[in-house]
This record gives structure tokens, sequence and C-alpha cells, in this order.
């Protein structure tokens, strides 16, 4: 059975390359073009692992995170944000909101395929 990653960036190159690399390691994927549009893919499917960037149109990804984990299906899923940000301030405002790591673009697939096999769910 294999996991499902929901990746929310608001650039689609970015989608493109996360998904190639996820869908090469065996994972489904599902897209989120920002935090609003990924909240509405939270419809009561199993989501093994979210990957969000930060800075996105209509829902940055510090609210998206805040809101995933309002959600009673979603609470306890892994999130990894995977930005441009490397500010401490920023890192510490994520894994207040509960991101669990920060991946910085630009990132080598080989690193954030091993970020995402620590985190995703059994």
């Amino acid at each position: 059975m294999s996991k499902t990653i929901l990746v929310v960036d608001d650039s689609a190159s970015v989608r493109q390359v996360v998904g190639i690399a996820l869908r090469g390691a065996g994972y489904e994927v599902i897209e989120g073009v920002d935090g609003a549009d990924a909240l509405k893919k939270l419809d009561g499917r199993k989501v093994h692992l979210i990957i969000s960037d930060v800075n996105m149109p209509n829902m940055d990804g510090i609210t998206f995170v805040k809101e995933t984990k309002k959600l009673a299906d979603y609470r306890f899923t892994p999130i990894i944000m995977l930005t441009t940000e490397s500010e401490e301030s920023k890192k510490k405002e994520g894994q207040a909101a509960g991101a669990k790591a920060w991946v910085v673009k630009p990132f080598q697939p080989a690193q954030m395929l091993a970020a995402v096999s620590k985190l995703v769910m059994p």
C-alpha cells in the first residue's frame, strides 16, 4: 500500500520536481497550489505526510500548518516545510505551529526523501 503525500507550493515547477522525486520513490502525491487549496484536499482521505512551502498567496504555510493541526484527522500528520526561508525566527514559528522538519530550497531530492522517509507515518 503506497503512502500519500500532500505537496503544497504556489510554484508549479517546485510541485513538479517534488512530485517526480516522491513518485519515483513510490509515494502517491496530491498537490495543493496554496494553503487554502490544500486544506480543501484534506477531506478525510489518509495523508501520511505534508510538504508545504511557507510563502504562498491566499494562505501562507504557517497558517496552513496551524489550520491542519485543528483537523482531528490530520492533527498528527507530520509536516515538512520546504522553503527559501532560512531565518531562525521563521523556523521557530513553523515549529511552534507544528512543522516537524525544515528543508531549505534549493534542495537535493535525496535530502528531501531522507526527511520524508524518517517522518512518513506507518
